[in-house]
């Protein structure tokens, strides 16, 4: 069993890495603009389940693998970067009818959410930041390494779906106002369209 004084030092440095503006929280922002609030808190759903595979591959440690295997963090790497630009092309060239709240509905959430769990997937440092932060808290003579991983991978996980839920929910609200008019409409794409890039030379050029 995970001992409590441990967990009074996991969860503050959990909620700080969460608030740390991040790839995950700028996703979740560009769907809730795009798609509106129920699609931005889907993408934070997504990203959630992303991160909890995340947490299960490093406690059965293939995430050791892919920190010890350039040749697999850098296929994994360019494959999300791929993905962000596909997600960045969509947003260019939909149609603006595509913004209009009345053609929000179950589709766009379940595709919102499906995207959120590819993009976390698709960037190998969420696997490595799990490595290297989890660890340092597992004890093995305190029980299961694999449970210990999991449950300290779950708290970072649900910090970080509030504080993306709220972001994207907020920007969904701000994305159905703007999205009455087309000149806003085809700002809001092409803006969400940026965001994607940006997020996709991010995960290109950051180091290691």
């Amino acid at each position: 069993m995970i001992d409590f004084n441990t967990l009074l030092i996991f969860i503050p440095i959990a909620l700080a890495l969460n608030l740390t503006p991040g790839a995950d929280m700028l996703f979740c922002l560009g769907q809730g603009v795009k798609s509106g609030p129920r699609a931005g808190i889907a993408a934070s759903l997504g990203i959630a389940t992303g991160s909890f595979i995340h947490a299960l591959a490093g406690g059965l440690g293939l995430a050791a693998l892919i920190a010890a295997n350039p040749v697999a963090f850098e296929i994994i790497r360019w494959a999300g970067v791929s993905y962000l630009l596909y997600l960045a092309y969509k947003a260019f060239t939909s149609s603006i009818g595509a913004l209009e709240p009345a053609r929000l509905g179950f589709s766009q959430n379940w595709q919102a959410w499906k995207d959120g769990v590819w993009v976390c997937l698709l960037n190998p440092k969420v696997a490595i930041f799990m490595l290297a932060l989890v660890p340092q808290f597992v004890d093995p003579d305190k029980g299961s390494v694999l449970v210990q991983f999991l449950v300290f991978g779950m708290i970072l996980n649900i910090g970080g779906t509030v504080i993306n839920a709220l972001i994207g929910g907020f920007a969904g609200g701000i994305g159905k106002f703007l999205a009455q008019n087309k000149r806003a409409a085809s700002g809001l794409q092409y803006l969400t369209g940026f965001v994607f890039v940006g997020l996709a030379a991010k995960l290109a050029f950051d180091r290691r």
